[in-house]
């Protein structure tokens, strides 16, 4: 059990959605001025959402990106949002969609010093040039992500597809590290 327990927090939800069907996206513009449409410039449209706060990108081809949720669930309901703001503007939308999570993001604090140096020859599967990066980019493969460790104590856990993924590797990383000496509490 480790002598501090970690702080994280989801910091961002990546998830992708299909619609089965193809998207008039100037017909989405007309029902909503407040949308971003470039296409000389991006082929998506971005439809930002105040609550929750999120960027849901939507494609012709009837794909959708959402970015910016804090959860699984806010993503899907941010997604399940759009789809009814669609429809109420005259967008028809036969089936519900195709959704999941491609990436996670989550930040932590282990509340201790890491010797990075050290650490980079016990982990394995890590990388830490400081002269390009103050980080040391770690990749675990059970759960498969890729966590980003700095000396101060904080990461950067990316790549999970699941929430319990980004618990998993938080809490099996700190045990890590605490069993070989590589973090220092105050």
């Amino acid at each position: 059990m480790p002598k501090s327990k970690a702080i994280i927090r989801i910091e961002n939800v990546v998830a992708s959605a299909t619609l089965n069907q193809k998207v008039d996206l100037n017909a989405v513009v007309k029902g909503y001025p407040g949308v971003e449409y470039r296409p000389e410039q991006f082929p998506g449209l971005v439809f930002r959402l105040k609550r929750p706060k999120t960027a849901t990108l939507i494609f012709n081809s009837g794909k959708m990106v959402c970015t910016g949720a804090k959860s699984e669930k806010e993503a899907r309901r941010a997604v399940m949002k759009v789809i009814k703001e669609l429809r109420k503007g005259g967008i028809i939308i036969i089936s519900r969609p195709d959704l999941k999570v491609v990436n996670m993001v989550a930040s932590a604090s282990l509340g201790g010093m890491i010797d990075l140096e050290k650490a980079a020859y016990t982990l394995g599967k890590s990388m830490y040039e400081p002269e390009q990066f103050p980080g040391l980019i770690y990749r675990m493969d059970e759960p498969k992500v890729v966590i980003l460790l700095f000396a101060s104590g904080k990461l950067v856990c990316t790549g999970a597809k699941r929430e319990q993924d980004v618990y998993d590797a938080v809490y099996k990383l700190h045990g890590i590290l605490e069993e070989k000496s590589l973090i220092f509490y105050e």
